[in-house]
């Protein structure tokens, strides 16, 4: 069954990790997904990664709908407005689901110091790359939905509470996803479109299993270097979450919420690619909280 065939979805931000994860689970649903971000090949950003956004429109298409792979700068407007011009002409003026997947931040977070000695452009750019980005994307986006009454946005965040999480402007970026969910929510609330915040878990990103030198298919030796690595969830994992929330016909009862992959792994029952059902709520709590 192809619960969302039929349906159109933006990524942005879909070239790796939560992203291409996200979009190739739309695309095991049916749905024809449209696959931003800046890596192309020949043209790789500068990221210093290898994936690009063909590579992952292809994964879409294998699995089952329709990936359109399409260069976009998210910090850059004239970039976004291509973007929905392209979808509309297409489509029909139709937008189904937007999911905000952008963030670039990991080369630019300096851990364990004050953000007095971080580096202040970099704090500075990582609210541009994953804040601002955000805001220009449903700005440009949502007049689509808004005209038909209809849509869903999620927007990718890490953890789902308002807490410090080790790092001022990492937790500024992350925050705001949340705070732009819930006021998106309430803004759009009228005109029957749901806002929703989504954080994976541990994720294992293809970074991560490079920084810990494993693949796929041994990458439980990783938790050898961090044993909390042992609870971690692939990139498919939020990327059922996202399907499972866009094919509930009741899934306006969330709005404004922020939700995480285990909890709605444990509400719709799905499992990750691998077979396997990751909590890293109930592991963190147990094995983190309470140590």
């Amino acid at each position: 069954m192809r619960p969302l065939s039929g349906k159109v979805v933006v990524v942005a931000g879909a070239t790796r990790g939560a992203g291409r994860g996200i979009a190739r689970m739309l695309g095991e649903s049916g749905a024809t997904v449209y696959v931003t971000g800046r890596s192309t090949r020949g043209n790789l950003s500068s990221m210093g990664r290898k994936e690009t956004i063909e590579e992952t429109a292809e994964l879409v298409t294998e699995a089952g709908g329709l990936g359109i792979p399409f260069r976009v700068d998210h910090t850059v407007d004239k970039d976004i407005v291509a973007l929905f011009d392209k979808v509309k002409k297409d489509q029909n003026g139709q937008l189904d689901i937007l999911v905000n997947d952008v963030w670039g931040g990991d080369p630019l977070t300096e851990w364990e110091i004050p953000f007095w000695e971080h580096n202040l452009e970099n704090g500075l750019l990582m609210q541009e790359r994953a804040v601002h980005s955000h805001i220009k994307t449903s700005y440009y986006g949502a007049p689509l939905m808004v005209k038909n009454k209809k849509g869903l946005i999620i927007e990718i965040t890490d953890g789902t509470s308002y807490d410090y999480r080790g790092n001022l402007f990492y937790s500024l970026a992350k925050i705001s996803a949340i705070h732009l969910a819930t006021s998106m929510a309430a803004e759009l609330k009228a005109d029957h479109i749901t806002s929703i915040a989504l954080t994976p878990g541990f994720l294992r990103s293809e970074a991560m299993l490079d920084l810990f030198e494993v693949t796929e298919e041994n990458w439980q030796e990783g938790a050898k270097k961090d044993p909390h690595f042992i609870a971690s969830e692939t990139p498919f994992f939020v990327g059922r979450a996202v399907a499972a929330l866009a094919s509930d016909p009741n899934v306006h009862e969330k709005n404004g919420k922020s939700l995480s992959s285990w909890e709605i792994s444990r509400e719709y029952g799905f499992k990750d690619i691998d077979g396997t059902q990751p909590d890293w709520g109930k592991y963190y709590e147990e094995n983190v909280l309470n140590k």
